[in-house]
Formats: structure tokens, sequence, C-alpha cells
């Protein structure tokens, strides 16, 4: 089985096209967000883990679902979906992995998307 595509290039396109004329400008400050808010999420992620707050940490995995999905972060999406799932299911007693799992694919699609959209 391959790993999941970092960036969907066809989400970054349906993000341009809802402002073709605009020089990125749209994914510019959405990609702000995306990098001041899910640093954010992540800490919300280990503080609700230490504090066995299950709820907490399903809200923040669910928070990075969201803006991963809207990105087209597919390998950040996938384990966010699964943290979401599990936590909300099993409780916190085995996401440890995966949210070091989220974390590295956190710095990959991060990566990416400097790459594609460089500052």
């Amino acid at each position: 089985m391959s790993a999941p595509v970092v960036i969907d290039l066809q989400a970054i396109e349906n993000l341009r096209s809802l402002n073709p004329d605009d020089n990125d400008a749209f994914i510019h400050e959405i990609l702000a967000i995306f990098f001041e808010d899910t640093p954010q999420r992540i800490a919300e992620l280990d503080a609700s883990l230490a504090a066995g707050d299950a709820p907490k940490f399903s809200r923040a995995a669910h928070s990075i679902k969201g803006s991963s999905a809207n990105l087209g972060a597919a390998a950040l999406r996938g384990v966010a979906e699964q943290l979401e799932r599990r936590s909300h299911k099993e409780g916190l007693a085995e996401v440890a992995t995966l949210l070091a799992d989220l974390k590295l694919e956190y710095v990959r699609t991060q990566a990416e998307l400097q790459k594609l959209f460089p500052t």
C-alpha cells in the first residue's frame, strides 16, 4: 500500500478557481491561517492527552482534519481523522503513536505547501 499524497493538487486548483485573478492571494491567506492555527491545535492535542480530556482531544483532531481537507493535505487529514475516531470511540489510551505521526505529517505538509507557495 502506497503512502497517501501529501498535498492533493486538485484541492489547490479548486481553491485557486474561487479567485482565479488574485495571484493566489486567497490561498496565501488560507495558508497563513493554517500555519498559525494548526500548531495551536497540536498543542491542544498534547495538553488534552496529558489531562486525559478525550472530548477536547477529539475536537482538536476534528479541527485539524477539516482545515487539512480544505487545503488538500491528504496525509495529514487522514491521520487527524484516525485520531478523532479513535479518541471518540476508544479514549486516549492508544493515541500517542498516531499523535507522533500527525506531528510528522504536519511538518511534511508545511514543507510541501511552502514549496508550492513560497513567501
